[in-house]
């Protein structure tokens, strides 16, 4: 992995999932030399300096965006407002709950990320799922290539712990599956993006819930195929997946882009362990705020953690699985990722990717080199779903 600030593996994943997005490393050198006096601290003053760094960044890049927008320059515009959305949300996430720029810097990340989306033609639909009398924020990325007439295969996207759907956009997996003839609908699901930050919806184990409503609007969708609509999801979405195609028997593929099986015993790892890789700072506060708990109380977060579990309904899963993992993964170990793929005994084909340090994209979810994961998966979905694999 590329590891630009020593000794700090948080925000050295931050990076690795901004160049994933198409960042510049000239941008980002620009603004962190400096914070590579503070990596260490990992404290409150260090995270304010990276929020201050990187949201100062990505505000350059919208107001160049803009200068270019008064010109008529629309496709330079949008690629600016594309980088700038990628270092706003990058300062954003890296904050505590309840720090309060947040609010005004999600929201700068929200409009850029849509004026990227409109100069520069995107096949991206702003879409709302309807949900418990709420709407879950989406993007539907179209099937390219379908004739006339045929309906395309479809694959419901959720988040992680603490992406967001313009992430899963910008790291190209809808981009690679319409190429290959299936259509996405990326979903914030409850707890993440604009579900908890503006809806206050939180997480929870019923993943089947929010799943089911996604298939139940991609099924009313015109030039889809409602018999070849699979689940997908990342990182803590390597539990979303497997439980919904657990418990909602219209799943026809599953997807765990890195994955979970105790969501519980990992709390209770890192709660033992202060050198534990974590995925964001303020970690602890993070987890309590996306399943509407006390950050401070570790017990109750343990307790709810727990709930978010594999074992004993993994028999459960008739569709073909697949599970890929990283060899070099810090923060989940790879035994869970055999365990899950072993209990799904009753797939019609369960199957273990491993990403290993020889071929890159290593470390968790293959952040650290995106291509190799998202070619993997895209083409398994391809295969499975009756997409394509070639033009």
């Amino acid at each position: 992995m590329y590891e630009y600030f020593e000794g700090n593996y948080t925000w050295n994943m931050a990076v690795c999932l901004a160049l994933g997005m198409g960042a510049a490393i000239g941008d980002i050198d620009d603004v962190s030399r400096p914070l590579r006096a503070v990596a260490r601290n990992n404290d409150d003053a260090a995270a304010e300096m990276w929020f201050a760094a990187w949201g100062g960044l990505g505000r350059k890049l919208r107001r160049l965006a803009e200068a270019d927008e008064a010109k008529g320059r629309k496709l330079s515009a949008g690629e600016k407002y594309r980088r700038a959305a990628i270092y706003l949300v990058q300062a954003e996430r890296m904050q505590r709950p309840g720090f309060e720029p947040r609010e005004k810097t999600f929201a700068e990340y929200l409009e850029c990320f849509a004026k990227f989306v409109a100069l520069t033609g995107q096949n991206c639909e702003r879409v709302a799922v309807p949900y418990k009398g709420k709407n879950l924020p989406a993007l539907l990325i179209k099937a390219e290539g379908v004739p006339a007439g045929q309906r395309a295969p479809a694959m419901v996207h959720f988040d992680g712990l603490d992406v967001t759907k313009e992430i899963i956009f910008m790291l190209g997996i809808p981009q690679a599956l319409a190429r290959r003839g299936v259509s996405t609908l990326v979903v914030d699901n409850p707890g993440v993006g604009e579900s908890l930050r503006l809806l206050g919806l939180h997480n929870g184990p019923d993943a089947e819930v929010p799943g089911g409503a996604c298939i139940d609007f991609l099924e009313k969708r015109p030039g889809i195929d409602a018999k070849r609509i699979g689940i997908m999801a990342l990182s803590l979405g390597g539990f979303h997946a497997p439980r919904v195609a657990a418990f909602e028997p219209r799943t026809a593929c599953a997807v765990a882009w890195g994955a979970q099986y105790d969501w519980g015993d990992t709390q209770r790892m890192r709660a033992a362990n202060k050198n534990a890789s974590l995925p964001v700072p303020h970690y602890w506060d993070h987890v309590g705020w996306v399943f509407g708990i006390d950050g401070h109380d570790i017990d109750a977060i343990v307790a709810a953690s727990s709930k978010i579990s594999l074992h004993g309904i993994l028999d459960r899963i008739t569709c073909p699985i697949i599970v890929i993992h990283g060899e070099n993964d810090r923060q989940i170990p790879l035994a869970y990722a055999e365990r899950v793929v072993a209990e799904c005994v009753n797939s019609k084909k369960a199957e273990l990717h491993i990403m290993k340090l020889a071929d890159g994209g290593a470390e968790h979810c293959g952040i650290d080199n995106v291509a190799p994961t998202r070619e993997v998966m895209a083409d398994w979905i391809a295969e499975t779903l009756g997409g394509r694999l070639g033009v």
